[in-house]
């Protein structure tokens, strides 16, 4: 949860009332550089070399995994390369790939640490931010959960040149109450070209019983349990599923324009949490980005 859920992020976003409007003009902008995609593509830094990407995204989704608030926000999109190590925000591995490995490792710092033909295997380390209950309607009362240091294991499967397959484990690595996360994602690329590139998403995730209880149990005693009436301790189990679709566009050689849209459930000990508004999970993005 904090940064780990895919529908959150949030917890670092700037509200934005004119969100939407600088949405739309992200699009004008696409619109208006179609012409230059006959450039030839810029040549990529050799390997040795470090590279970057710099951006914004708005993005709109649920205040908090379960509210029935929507709120928009501004959040920055950046991302560093240098040889096998990334640095990289959510959502930037792929535009840093784009044209070639689309699958990212994740959020934070990643390396790659063994391959085969047709497998990866990655270790990272990331900042969870964890929960400001007061941030939220629906988390007011609750115990906040501490910022916390997550490592990952992860390992991405090339079924075909169409499909892949990641699974990722993430730990809390400093026993700030985060527990561990499970993923399970498989992508499918529906188109590809030199300057676009449209994929399908659909995963599932799942939380040890730590995780669960900080993020949507609710215990006896509370502020939160006084005003819902009772009080909540989850178990093990399934989180949540989705279904995503991602498009990057490539402005010009530098300039790379992305949006996604994800619709998600809620699903076992977290639907079943008193917190939870409703199990229905929607959210959408678009950003612009400046890669070397």
């Amino acid at each position: 949860m904090g940064q780990s859920l895919w529908i959150c992020g949030f917890g670092d976003q700037l509200p934005l009332p004119g969100a939407c409007r600088l949405a739309l003009g992200l699009l004008a902008a696409a619109l208006l550089t179609l012409p230059v995609l006959a450039e030839p593509a810029a040549a990529a830094p050799p390997p040795d070399e470090p590279r970057y990407l710099l951006g914004l995204r708005v993005s709109r989704g649920p205040e908090y995994p379960g509210s029935r608030r929507q709120e928009q926000g501004l959040t920055p999109l950046w991302a560093l390369y240098w040889g096998r190590w990334r640095i990289t925000t959510a959502g930037t591995g792929a535009m840093m790939g784009f044209g070639s490995d689309a699958a990212g490792p994740g959020p934070g710092a990643s390396r790659e640490w063994l391959h085969g033909d047709h497998w990866k295997l990655g270790l990272g380390l990331r900042i969870d931010s964890g929960r400001d209950s007061e941030r939220a309607e629906i988390t007011r009362g609750l115990p906040d959960v501490p910022r916390t240091l997550r490592g990952r294991l992860n390992l991405r499967l090339e079924l075909d040149p169409k499909w892949t397959l990641s699974v990722a484990l993430s730990p809390d690595l400093l026993n700030h109450r985060g527990g561990t996360e499970l993923s399970l994602d498989l992508g499918r690329s529906l188109y590809r070209s030199g300057h676009a590139s449209l994929t399908l998403g659909l995963g599932l995730s799942a939380s040890d019983r730590r995780h669960l209880q900080s993020y949507f149990g609710v215990p006896e005693g509370s502020d939160a349990a006084r005003r819902l009436g009772q009080h909540y301790e989850p178990g093990n189990g399934l989180t949540g599923a989705y279904i995503n679709l991602s498009y990057m566009q490539a402005l010009s050689p530098r300039w790379v324009l992305v949006g996604s849209w994800s619709e998600g459930r809620l699903l076992d000990a977290a639907a079943a949490s008193p917190i939870v508004e409703t199990t229905r999970q929607r959210s959408a993005s678009i950003g612009l980005a400046y890669r070397n």
